[in-house]
C-alpha cells in the first residue's frame, strides 16, 4: 500500500489543481495495491472486531455507521432506519447543463461552488483511501477515481467490488471521466440531516459529492448517472434491467432482459423457482379464501445470469440481427435479499455468501463479531420489522453459472408490484400473469416504470405514499432507469424508443409481482412465465393464441398457458375471470391505471419528442385500442 502525501500513481492521473491541492494537503493518502489491503482498512486501525464510522459534527461525535468483523466479511450498519435505504429526493444538479432533474441552486438558493470548495478543503484535513475504478465495467468503462476518507474505507470497497478491482498501474496514465467524493459530516452541517448527493457535469468530467455513507445513491446509482450521462451524449443505454440466459430440459436457450422500478424483480429474475418441502411450486394463496394454489415441475431450467442491475447495451458489442446484446456494466452485483427469511431458500446464492472466495460486504444484515453474517438475518428497523432492504455486495464471478460474454436478447420483460385488487377493494393489481405486448406499450410501460406497491428499496415521499395509500400509482420514470438519470426525460424517451424499433427481433412481455387479483404470487408468476417463455422456444407465439386484455395497456393475454401438461388456471390469465375479483372491480382497476398513464405521458408531448412517440402517446390519451398500438409498431410473434 503506498502511503504518503505525495506519490507516483496519483502523479499519473490529470486532476484538478483544487483537487491535487486537497490531495497535497491531506495529513495520509493511502492507496491499497491489493483488495486485502482495502478490506483491512474497514475495521478502522485496531482491525475490529468493531469499528464506529465517527465525525465531528461542530464539536459532536456522530456515528454514521458501524462496521462488525464477521467470519464471512463485514456487517455494515447505519444508526437511523432513513439511512438504510436510498432517499428518491437525493439527487440534485449542480451545474448548468440541460435536466429536468432539482438543481442545487433552486433547493438551497445558492451555487453550489463554494460547497464543493469546502468539500474538498475539509477532504484536505482526512486521512484518505484513494482508489481507481472503471465505470461501466472493467471491458468497457471509463477511467475513474473515488475519494473517501479513510475510516469510511467500507464505501470504497462495496465501490470497488461492484465496478471491479483495478489498479493504477493496470489503466496507466489517464483523465477520469468521473469522480466521486465523499464526506459524510456535511450531512448534518450543510444538509438537516437528509440524503444529498450533488451531480456536477462538464463534457468531459462527472462528478459526484455524496454527503451520506450508504453507497445505493452514489457509489450505486451514481455510477449509473455516469453512464446514462455518457450514453445520452453517444447515443446509447445502460439498462435498469437484469438478464438471464434460461437452458431448458430440452437444451433450448432463451435469453431474457427483465425490467422494472426498483423491487420490480430484476434480481428474483436470476434466481431458482422456489418449491415447498414437498416439491411443489406454490403460485399463490387467495388473500380472500386463504386458498393455496399449486403446481408440479418435475423439472426446471437451468440459470446462467447475464447481468443483475445495470445492464450495458454498448454499440460495440451489437451484431446487427436485430436482438440487442447485452454485457454487464458491473463486477459485482449489490443484491436485495428482503425475500430471504431463512435457510435454503436460495441455495446457491445462500453458499456464495456463507462460504465466499474472498469476504463481503454486508449492508443492513445483523452482524455478530467473528461469526457467520448470514444473509436471512435482517437488521430490525426501529419499529422492530425487519429492514426490507438488506443488501449483500457479491462479485459477479462467485454467482454460479454466471455467463461472462455479451448474450443477445430473445425476450424483454417487464415486472411490475401489484396490490391485491378484490370486489371490495378495486385497485391497479389486474395484470396477468403473463401479456404479450406490441413495442409501442412497452415503450410507454417503460416510459412510466411505475414503482408499484410497497417497494422495498428506497424511503417513499410522504406524497408518494399518500398517492398510493389513495389507490394509485408513482412512476419511477423513463425506463425505470430516470431516477438516477441527471438529463432530460424527453431525451430518455426519445433514445428509449430509437433502441426499441432499433431491435426489432425482440418481443415483450409484462408480467407483475406479488399479487393477481386477488392472489398473493410474491414472484412466484415471475419465475413460472420465465420457464414458460423458455418452453416456447423464446415466447415464439401464434396470433391465435393469445387474446386482447380487457385492459389496452395489457397487450395481449395468452388463452392458456401449460407447464409440463399442466394448464394454469385462466383466471391467473385474466384476473376479471376471478370470482373475488370480477368484471366492475377489474374495470374500475383499469381506470386507475389508464387515468395514471394519461397524466405521466402528457408530459412528454413536446416538439422535441421523436414524432412516433407523440404518436403513440396520442393512442394512450384517446383510449386506443390494443389493435391501434400494434398499427404502429407491429409484434415480432
Amino acid at each position: 500500500m503506498t502511503i504518503a502525501p505525495h506519490h507516483t500513481a496519483l502523479d499519473r492521473v490529470d486532476l484538478a489543481p483544487e483537487l491535487r491541492a486537497a490531495l497535497q494537503a491531506s495529513p495520509q493518502v493511502m492507496v491499497p495495491a491489493t483488495r486485502a489491503e482495502l478490506y483491512a482498512l474497514t475495521l478502522g486501525p485496531d482491525g475490529g472486531p468493531h469499528f464506529s464510522v465517527d465525525y465531528d459534527v461542530n464539536g459532536t461525535a456522530v456515528t454514521e455507521a458501524t462496521v462488525t468483523r464477521c467470519r464471512n466479511g463485514i456487517a455494515v450498519n447505519y444508526p437511523e432506519d432513513y439511512m438504510r435505504r436510498r432517499d428518491p429526493k437525493c439527487m440534485l444538479i449542480a451545474d448548468d447543463r440541460p435536466t429536468d432533474k432539482d438543481r442545487y441552486r433552486d433547493r438551497f438558493g445558492a451555487d453550489f461552488a463554494p460547497v464543493r470548495q469546502e468539500t474538498l478543503d475539509w477532504l484536505g484535513t482526512q486521512e484518505l483511501v484513494v482508489v481507481p475504478f472503471k465505470a461501466g465495467g472493467l471491458t468497457h468503462g471509463s477511467p475513474s477515481l473515488a475519494v473517501v476518507p479513510v475510516n469510511s474505507a467500507f464505501f470504497a470497497l462495496a465501490l470497488v467490488d461492484l465496478q471491479g478491482w483495478v489498479t493504477f498501474d493496470e489503466i496507466g496514465p489517464f483523465t477520469p471521466r468521473s469522480i466521486l467524493y465523499v464526506a459524510p459530516p456535511f450531512r448534518h452541517t450543510h444538509f438537516d440531516g437528509k440524503q444529498v448527493v450533488v451531480h456536477d457535469r462538464t463534457e468531459t468530467l462527472h462528478e459526484i459529492f455524496a454527503y451520506n455513507l450508504y453507497p445505493g445513491p452514489s457509489a450505486k446509482k451514481g455510477v449509473f448517472s455516469v453512464l446514462l450521462d455518457i450514453g445520452e451524449h453517444e447515443g446509447w443505454i445502460t439498462a435498469h434491467a437484469s438478464s438471464v440466459r434460461v437452458t431448458t430440459p430440452y437444451d433450448n436457450e432463451t435469453v431474457i432482459m427483465h425490467e422494472g422500478a426498483s423491487g420490480g424483480g430484476k434480481s428474483e429474475m436470476c434466481q431458482e423457482i422456489r418449491r415447498e418441502d414437498d416439491g411443489r411450486i406454490l403460485l399463490g394463496h387467495n388473500v380472500v379464501t386463504g386458498e393455496p394454489y399449486h403446481i408440479t415441475l418435475s423439472e426446471t431450467s437451468a440459470l446462467a445470469p447475464v447481468t443483475d442491475d445495470m445492464t450495458l447495451c454498448h454499440p460495440d458489442v451489437q451484431t446487427g440481427d436485430g436482438r440487442m446484446v447485452v454485457a454487464d456494466a458491473e463486477d459485482g452485483w449489490f443484491v436485495r435479499v428482503d425475500n430471504l427469511k431463512e435457510y435454503g431458500e436460495d441455495v446457491h446464492f445462500e453458499r456464495a455468501c456463507i462460504h465466499p472466495e474472498v469476504p463481503l460486504v454486508f449492508f443492513n444484515i445483523q452482524g455478530v463479531a467473528d461469526a457467520t453474517a448470514l444473509p436471512w438475518e435482517h437488521t430490525l428497523d426501529s419499529t422492530g420489522k425487519p429492514c426490507p432492504n438488506p443488501r449483500i455486495v457479491i462479485p459477479r464471478s462467485m454467482i454460479r453459472g454466471v455467463v461472462n460474454e455479451p448474450e443477445p436478447v430473445d425476450v424483454r420483460t417487464f415486472g411490475v408490484r401489484m396490490p391485491a385488487c378484490t370486489r371490495d377493494n378495486p385497485t391497479y393489481g389486474i395484470m396477468g400473469m403473463a401479456h404479450f405486448v406490441p413495442p409501442s406499450i412497452a415503450w410507454l410501460w417503460r416510459l412510466i416504470a411505475p414503482r408499484g406497491d410497497k417497494n422495498p428499496s428506497i424511503g417513499e415521499s410522504a406524497d408518494a405514499v399518500a398517492k398510493l395509500s389513495h389507490g394509485g400509482m408513482v412512476a419511477e420514470g423513463v425506463g425505470s432507469y430516470w431516477p438516477f438519470s441527471t438529463g432530460t426525460k424527453v431525451a430518455a424517451a426519445n433514445l428509449l424508443l430509437k433502441q426499441i424499433m432499433e431491435f426489432n427481433h425482440t418481443r415483450y412481455v409484462l408480467t407483475p409481482n406479488q399479487h393477481i387479483g386477488a392472489y398473493h404470487v410474491g414472484f412466484s408468476a415471475e419465475w413460472l412465465t420465465r420457464e414458460w417463455l423458455a418452453r416456447r422456444g423464446g415466447g415464439r407465439m401464434r396470433a391465435d393464441y393469445i387474446t386482447p386484455a380487457r385492459c389496452p395497456l395489457f397487450g395481449y393475454a395468452p388463452k392458456e398457458l401449460s407447464l409440463d401438461g399442466q394448464a394454469v388456471r385462466r383466471t391467473l390469465l385474466q384476473p376479471h375471470m376471478q370470482s373475488q375479483v370480477g368484471i366492475e372491480a377489474y374495470d374500475a382497476g383499469a381506470k386507475i391505471l389508464t387515468d395514471f398513464f394519461k397524466e405521466e405521458v402528457a408530459a412528454f408531448m413536446t416538439e422535441d419528442l421523436d414524432p412516433l412517440g407523440r404518436q403513440i402517446i396520442d393512442v394512450c390519451l384517446r383510449d386506443g385500442t390494443v389493435e391501434d398500438y400494434e398499427a404502429l409498431t407491429p409484434m415480432y410473434l
